[in-house]
């Protein structure tokens, strides 16, 4: 916590931060809630100056982890969102991802947060798993909707080299048939699809937040902050980042790679894509999309009905 403290205070520094204009803050990385709500402290304290009233604050909790009293004390720090790494409600499918909670953990948990008062609520499921059938995630999206949330975030199984999973690849199996399925029985919910993962009554305003291209502080081990065209990698190694969190890889993007990942992300969520920012040979190819109801137009915005086709028409655009 000492070294996030002082790379936050730099950063404070360096992004130029004012009074009252931090509008998110996300405490990510899975496993916030193993560590002593008293700890983070220090971290709100500093930052409290600078966050504007209405401040979204959420934190990831796993539910084995994510104590009544854990909770109760992030609460009392400032935190207004819980976001809770549920995964499955299935116990095989549970033990097949290593998690370490069980169904009946992840419901008291949620429940909890409920009952403390968290207004905003947000559990993570995951789907393209080996062994994944219609029933099993027709079970899982059935319980999610019997807890008191407001978001739901679907992923797919990704396998990451350097995991435990990486021998593993057979685990990851998407079907888009049944990505599809999946993607309805949420919105049948009644909570509307906003990005390629997020689903809700309510919209996170940190996850718009990348969306819409707007700059960030990025602190931790592996994190990742941006302000205008430069990108901030602090070290990923754990020890090597307490050693010296202030050594911090500097990317810096051309015009023309930020304007691709603006196409990119804006075709992968609701924020759209500017039609001023396409050239005129894109706006050409636009138009092709637009007669075969790849795209709709409102205003002067492009927007994409399908995110599962999001990268294709970003390619088809800019290729």
């Amino acid at each position: 916590m000492q070294a996030l403290y002082q790379q936050l205070f730099y950063e404070i520094e360096h992004f130029t931060v004012e009074k009252n204009s931090i509008e998110t803050v996300f405490i990510g990385g899975g496993t916030p809630s193993t560590v002593s709500a008293e700890l983070y402290a220090p971290i709100f304290e500093l930052i409290k100056p600078y966050l504007t009233q209405d401040a979204e604050i959420t934190s990831e909790a796993n539910p084995n982890s994510a104590t009544k009293e854990w909770q109760k004390d992030m609460l009392s720090l400032g935190v207004n969102r819980l976001s809770f790494g549920v995964q499955s409600f299935n116990e095989k499918k549970l033990k097949l991802l290593n998690r370490a909670h069980t169904p009946q953990m992840a419901v008291t948990a949620l429940h909890n947060a409920k009952e403390l008062g968290f207004k905003n609520i947000s559990l993570d499921l995951i789907y393209a798993t080996q062994g994944d059938t219609k029933g099993l995630l027709e079970h899982d999206i059935q319980q999610a909707f019997s807890l008191p949330i407001n978001h739901l975030s679907a992923y797919a199984l990704t396998i990451e080299e350097g995991t435990p999973f990486a021998k593993k690849p057979q685990m990851a199996q998407e079907e888009l048939a049944l990505t599809e399925w999946l993607f309805a029985s949420i919105e049948a919910h009644g909570f509307t699809q906003y990005e390629i993962s997020n689903f809700g009554s309510y919209r996170s305003r940190h996850n718009l937040g990348y969306w819409e291209y707007k700059e960030y502080i990025g602190a931790g081990a592996g994190a990742v902050g941006k302000k205008g065209h430069e990108r901030f990698y602090p070290n990923p190694d754990i020890e090597a980042y307490i050693a010296n969190p202030l050594a911090i890889t500097t990317e810096t993007l051309t015009q023309e790679d930020a304007r691709l990942e603006r196409i990119f992300l804006g075709f992968r969520s609701c924020v759209g894509v500017a039609s001023d920012i396409l050239t005129q040979e894109e706006k050409i190819k636009a138009a092709t999309l637009l007669e075969a109801e790849k795209l709709f137009l409102k205003e002067t915005t492009l927007y994409n009905p399908n995110y599962l086709l999001a990268d294709e028409l970003a390619l088809f655009l800019s290729s």
